[in-house]
């Protein structure tokens, strides 16, 4: 995993938060969820294209398929991954031989001890709970058609809220489909954007993928800093 200080995203902390103190090696810019289900290609060709866009973190969902089946994608998608110096996360407790994963904000509780931890977080409430995790996700901040009716949406808005009250750095997520969205999310402090339809149903997952990393590029530097270095 690459070491990055919050600076190297653009920001030392969430706009009107406190800096972040630790060193973050967590995953930042466009971040990939998959879902084989709604991808148009195959899941693998998919990823190998977004990750040919320039993603380096992908978050590996599927979590309907046996851990056999589920393993051996984690394998593929590691070796794509890894010829580019990304980095694989699993959904749920289970790392599949990996050092990675990102969990539900039901549980567990306390996290599984791996090198990286993320959490999916909707309100302060759940922020709250937050131990050991290295980051968190915030959602859904527009309405999305993975999941229609899920929400209601945060907004820009109630992202940049719950930014500020987050301890750990947040990806935003849910129906971020444009570099407009990417923009708006980067300004309000997020430290990446996390994306599933935009790329799975994508024709061209690598031009994609790379229209929303150059927005992400574009936005990252004009977020304000607050003079503090971090330790």
């Amino acid at each position: 995993m690459t070491a990055l200080r919050a600076a190297d995203l653009g920001a030392d902390a969430p706009s009107g938060g406190r800096p972040y103190t630790k060193i973050y090696t967590g995953p930042a810019g466009v971040v990939l969820l998959t879902d084989r289900r709604i991808a148009r290609e195959a899941l693998v060709d998919v990823v190998a294209d977004a990750v040919g866009g320039g993603v380096r973190w992908v978050v590996l969902r599927e979590k309907d398929l046996p851990r056999a089946e589920r393993l051996a994608l984690a394998v593929e998608l590691r070796a794509i991954l890894a010829e580019a110096g990304g980095t694989l996360i699993v959904a749920g407790p289970d790392p599949l031989d990996g050092d990675a994963v990102h969990l539900p904000a039901a549980g567990p509780y306390p996290p599984p001890a791996v090198g990286l931890v993320g959490r999916s977080c909707h309100d302060t409430v759940e922020l709250a709970r937050l131990t050991t995790e290295h980051y968190a996700t915030l959602s859904p901040v527009y309405e999305t058609r993975t999941k229609p009716g899920y929400g209601p949406a945060l907004r820009p808005a109630g992202l940049a809220a719950l930014v500020t009250a987050s301890p750990v750095p947040v990806l935003a997520l849910g129906g971020i489909e444009t570099a407009a969205q990417v923009h708006a999310c980067v300004e309000a402090g997020a430290a990446g954007v996390a994306v599933l339809g935009a790329v799975m149903r994508a024709n061209d997952p690598a031009e994609t993928a790379t229209t929303l990393g150059s927005a992400f590029q574009e936005a990252a530097p004009n977020r304000a800093t607050t003079g503090e270095e971090n330790q």
